[in-house]
């Protein structure tokens, strides 16, 4: 009896003593001048959702996307990732990060309206593009 309950702390112990090791999730938030419309926000969502999965061993546990500040803020887990991983995706997907320049391979093939308000992309005159259009 007294071995069964002297197991039983020391699994409950081992299993507290790991549990509060483990890092608790952090908060980043990155600017990217060419993420302000939705079809953006589309894109690099379907990206980020790809990378998480076989890249970044589920490093990002979930980010919000803010199109009129055209930034993103991602919650991870920085014993898996750090925010310069993060940035290096947004770049692979054709965005800016930062200071870090988007792939200019991957770049290239964003829609005109997700490119730098330099090159004539981001919200066009008369046309909000940080709202979905309306389907009927």
């Amino acid at each position: 009896m007294k071995k069964t309950l002297l197991l039983l702390l020391i699994a409950v112990g081992i299993s507290l003593a790991s549990h509060a090791q483990q890092p608790k999730p952090q908060w980043v938030t990155i600017k990217s001048p060419n993420l302000k419309c939705w079809e953006c926000k589309e894109r690099l969502e379907k990206y980020l959702v790809v990378e998480n999965k076989s890249n970044m061993e589920s490093g990002m546990m979930q980010w919000k996307i803010n199109l009129l500040q055209g930034e993103i803020k991602v919650q991870y887990l920085p014993d898996r990732i750090n925010p310069e991983v993060i940035r290096t995706a947004m770049n692979n997907a054709g965005f800016d990060a930062d200071d870090s320049k988007a792939d200019e391979e991957s770049y290239k093939k964003l829609p005109q309206a997700c490119k730098r308000a330099a090159d004539g992309g981001g919200p066009q005159k008369g046309k909000p593009c940080h709202v979905p259009p309306v389907s009927y």
